[in-house]
């Protein structure tokens, strides 16, 4: 009975990530496939002691690869049911990503102030992310690179702001995570005449900016 229940999780898990891949190429958002937990080790791929487990993308072309293709998509998540959801950034949006108290500060700051958060999303109970308009290439000399994905073992030496723009991804909800927990929204996208209304980017920076200093005080 245990072995029923268990098989019926997972099929219902992965059932999950496949509609949410196609919720999100509904929305325009391309996605590509992830690695996920492993059977016996944290990750799925094959580098032993991952430094990212669980949250990285299968193949090194995942910004050739990233579709919106629901065809394409169903082929993938039919081959690999538990792969987790790989949204690039820098090219519908980008994302700001906080350590979870300065995000819970900003969602209450830009509630007071009337500074729309857009969609949010939160992994596990560690980080909050905040998805914005992107920005174009003209615009990048005046942002900061985050070092997160050539260097994902510093994760926990930089625990402040970082920024996802091109080139660059995050985990889509429900993606999960080697601990059990998973990606998941706090403010859900949501789509006007088949688009995601987006904040300004420079307006919810400088909220983050300023909870993110107050945090790591």
């Amino acid at each position: 009975m245990a072995e029923v229940l268990y098989r019926r999780k997972r099929r219902h898990a992965a059932d999950s990530m496949l509609d949410a891949a196609l919720g999100y190429a509904a929305l325009g958002w391309p996605v590509a496939r992830g690695t996920s937990p492993g059977q016996d080790r944290a990750c799925s791929c094959d580098r032993m002691g991952c430094p990212d487990p669980a949250a990285h993308p299968v193949t090194m072309a995942w910004g050739v690869e990233a579709s919106t293709d629901a065809d394409v998509i169903r082929r993938w998540w039919t081959a690999t049911p538990e792969a987790n959801i790989i949204l690039p950034t820098g090219r519908v949006f980008d994302v700001f990503d906080v350590p979870r108290e300065a995000g819970v500060m900003a969602l209450a700051r830009m509630g007071r102030s009337g500074v729309p958060s857009g969609p949010v999303a939160t992994a596990e109970t560690s980080r909050y992310l905040f998805f914005v308009a992107t920005r174009s290439p003209v615009d990048e000399d005046e942002w900061w690179s985050c070092r997160l994905d050539c260097v994902p073992e510093a994760v926990e030496d930089m625990p402040g702001l970082r920024w996802h723009c091109r080139d660059s991804f995050v985990l889509g909800a429900p993606s999960q995570l080697p601990s059990g927990g998973r990606f998941s929204w706090i403010r859900a996208p949501h789509g006007t005449d088949g688009a995601v209304v987006l904040p300004d980017p420079i307006a919810v920076l400088g909220i983050l900016a300023d909870a993110s200093e107050e945090f790591a005080g």
